[in-house]
C-alpha cells in the first residue's frame, strides 16, 4: 500500500513540475520580442511569378508585408502573407476568433480568395443546404460555412 502511495506521489510531484515548466515556457515566450512578430502563412498558386502582380483585391486590402517567390521544383508561385502588427494571444485571440475578428483569419481568407482568383477568375463560395427554412441543428453547419475560408492549420 505505502509503495503504491509513493508511487502515485511521484508521479503527482512529475506531472506537476511538467506542468510549471510548460507554463513558465510558455509566458517566457509570449513576453519575449518574437512573441510580437506575425507568422509568415504561404498559398501554392499555378500560375507564373509574373502573373501574380499586382496582387489580387483581397491581398491588397491586408495591412501585410507579402513575398512572391517560385514555388520548388517549377510548381507554380507561393505567396507569402505576414501581418505587420503582432497576432493576438491568450484569451484575447480565443474571443476573436470566435467572433471571427481574428486577423490570422482574414489572412487565410485573403489567401484562398487569392488563389482562387489567379487560377480561376472568380471566387468560388461553397454551396448552401439545400433548405431556406432555418432549423436549430443547422446553426452549426450555417457557422461553419461562415467561417471556413478564415481557418485552416495555424
Amino acid at each position: 500500500m505505502r509503495a503504491q502511495q509513493a508511487a502515485t506521489t511521484l508521479v503527482a510531484v512529475g506531472v506537476t513540475g511538467w506542468a510549471a515548466r510548460r507554463v513558465l515556457t510558455r509566458r517566457a515566450a509570449r513576453n519575449s520580442p518574437a512573441a510580437e512578430q506575425s507568422h509568415w502563412r504561404f498559398v501554392t498558386v499555378n500560375v507564373a511569378p509574373e502573373q501574380v502582380r499586382p496582387f489580387p483585391q483581397p491581398l491588397r486590402e491586408l495591412d501585410a508585408e507579402i513575398v512572391v517567390r517560385p514555388a520548388p521544383g517549377g510548381r507554380g508561385t507561393e505567396i507569402g502573407v505576414r501581418l505587420n502588427e503582432g497576432e493576438p494571444t491568450g484569451a484575447k485571440a480565443a474571443a476573436q476568433r470566435f467572433a471571427g475578428t481574428d486577423p490570422r483569419q482574414a489572412v487565410r481568407k485573403a489567401l484562398r480568395d487569392a488563389k482562387q482568383l489567379l487560377e480561376t477568375g472568380e471566387i468560388l463560395s461553397p454551396d448552401r443546404p439545400g433548405t431556406n427554412t432555418k432549423t436549430l441543428t443547422g446553426k452549426p453547419l450555417e457557422l461553419a460555412i461562415a467561417h471556413a475560408k478564415g481557418e485552416g492549420k495555424q
